[in-house]
C-alpha cells in the first residue's frame, strides 16, 4: 500500500535526515546574516535537486531569499498543501562554530536545531517521499523563509500570498516538549523607541543636561506595568542602549519592546497605551519616537483548522503518537499570517524539541521519523 511505502521509506531515511540536519545547523543563519541564511537555502536547493523536485528562489535585497519547491500532481489545478518553515535563527555569527551540532543521549543540540531546522528537514524529506512514490491527493508546495525571528518583514507578503493560494498549511515549528502540536498562538508586535535628550558635562555643567537614559528608565517601568498575565498580555523591553560617556548626561537612548497578546482587541489597546508612554516626557525636555519593526498575528483555531488538526491527529495515531493533542503557545510564528487569511492552519508539527533560543536548545531525535510519517499520512488524507 502507498501509505506503507511512504512511511517505510521515511523510516529508512532517519540517518539521512540527521545528516542533513547536522549540515544546516552548522551553518550560521542569524536573521540579519543574509549570506548565511542563503547558504542554508542553497543546501536545501541541493536536496530538492537530488530528489528531482523543482525549486526556485524569490530574491530579497535585505534578508535571505524565500525558497520554494513543488511536488506537482500531474494534470492538477487544485490548491496545494503548503509545508512551511523558516531557516533563520536568533544566534550571532560564529555560534555554529562555538557550539556545533552534537548528539548526546538521543538528543541533538546546536543553534536552531529545533527552532526550526529539524522541521525544514522533515518537510524536505516528506516532499521527497511524495516525489518518489506519488499518491499525494493535492499538489504539495514547500516554502522556506528567512526572517521569522524578527517578525518576517520581507517574508510576510510571500507567506500571505502562498497561504491564500493553499488548501491548508502545516507549519513545522518544533513540536512541544509534551509531544503536542500547536493549535493556537499569541500575536506579537516588536517595537523600537528612540529618545533624544541633551548632552552636558555631568560634573561641570550637570544642570544643563537632559538625560535620555533617565527618560528611558521611566518609560521601561511604565511599559512593563502594562503586563496583564490574566489576559495573556506581556510587555518586555528586551534591549536597551544609550549614552555617550560615563561623565556625560546621555543625549540619546533607545529600547526595543516585545508585546504579546491573545485577543485581537488587546493589540489596539496596548499599542495606544505604549504610544502614550512614548509621547510623555517624564524627564522634561526629552522627546521620543516609536516605530513598529515587526509583527505576528495570533493563531485562532477556526472550524476548518480544527478539522485539519483532527485529520492530523488521526494520522499521528497511525504511527503510534496516540496521546498527541493540540496546545496553546505563547510564542508567535508565521502560522498566524496564514491563519489570518482564512486558510486552515496547524503549527508545531515538526520534530519535538525544547529550550529554543538558548544554548540548551535540544531536539528529540527519536521524534524525527514518526513526525515525518504523521505529516505524510495527514497529506494522504487530503
Amino acid at each position: 500500500m502507498l501509505d506503507a511505502q511512504i512511511t517505510d521509506w521515511l523510516a529508512s531515511q532517519r540517518q539521512a535526515m540527521i545528516d542533513l540536519l547536522r549540515e544546516v545547523v552548522n551553518i550560521d543563519s542569524g536573521s540579519f546574516d543574509k549570506t548565511g541564511v542563503d547558504a542554508v537555502g542553497a543546501r536545501f536547493e541541493r536536496h530538492f535537486a537530488e530528489h528531482g523536485i523543482p525549486s526556485w528562489r524569490e530574491p530579497s535585497d535585505t534578508h535571505g531569499d524565500a525558497l520554494h519547491a513543488a511536488v506537482a500532481k500531474p494534470g492538477s489545478n487544485e490548491k496545494p498543501i503548503l509545508l512551511m518553515g523558516h531557516r533563520d535563527t536568533v544566534f550571532p555569527k560564529g555560534e555554529a562554530g562555538r557550539r556545533p551540532f552534537t548528539i548526546r543521549d538521543d538528543r541533538a543540540y546546536g543553534p536552531g536545531v529545533a527552532d526550526m531546522k529539524a522541521g525544514l528537514v522533515m518537510n524536505a524529506f516528506v516532499a521527497a517521499a511524495f516525489q518518489r512514490f506519488g499518491g499525494n491527493p493535492h499538489p504539495i508546495r514547500v516554502l522556506i523563509t528567512s526572517d521569522e525571528e524578527i517578525g518576517s518583514p520581507s517574508s510576510r507578503p510571500v507567506i500571505e500570498r502562498e497561504g491564500r493560494a493553499a488548501r491548508c498549511v502545516f507549519n513545522s515549528e518544533p513540536g512541544r516538549p509534551s509531544g503536542n502540536v500547536v493549535t493556537s498562538r499569541k500575536g506579537g508586535v516588536f517595537m523600537h523607541f528612540a529618545i533624544t535628550g541633551k548632552a552636558a558635562h555631568s560634573g561641570g555643567n550637570f544642570a544643563a543636561g537632559i538625560s535620555a537614559i533617565g527618560e528611558l528608565a521611566h518609560k521601561i517601568v511604565q511599559i512593563h506595568a502594562l503586563t496583564d498575565l490574566a489576559k495573556g498580555i506581556t510587555l518586555n523591553v528586551g534591549l536597551v542602549s544609550g549614552g555617550q560617556s560615563v561623565n556625560t548626561t546621555a543625549p540619546s537612548a533607545e529600547g526595543q519592546i516585545d508585546l504579546r497578546y491573545v485577543a485581537a482587541e488587546d493589540r489596539e489597546k496596548m499599542l495606544a497605551a505604549i504610544a502614550k508612554i512614548i509621547a510623555t516626557s517624564y524627564v522634561p525636555g526629552t522627546s521620543a519616537v516609536l516605530t513598529i519593526r515587526g509583527e505576528f498575528l495570533p493563531v485562532v483555531q477556526s472550524e476548518s483548522s480544527k478539522a485539519l488538526f483532527e485529520d492530523y491527529q488521526a494520522a499521528a495515531r497511525q504511527v503510534g503518537l496516540a496521546t498527541l493533542a493540540g496546545e496553546f503557545a505563547g510564542g508567535c510564528a508565521d502560522s498566524g499570517f496564514t491563519a489570518a487569511v482564512g486558510t486552515p492552519t496547524i503549527c508545531g508539527v515538526g520534530p519535538v524539541g525544547g529550550l529554543a533560543h538558548t544554548p540548551e536548545e535540544y531536539l528529540e531525535l527519536d521524534s524525527i521519523v514518526p513526525r515525518a510519517q504523521a505529516l505524510a499520512l495527514a497529506i494522504l488524507r487530503g
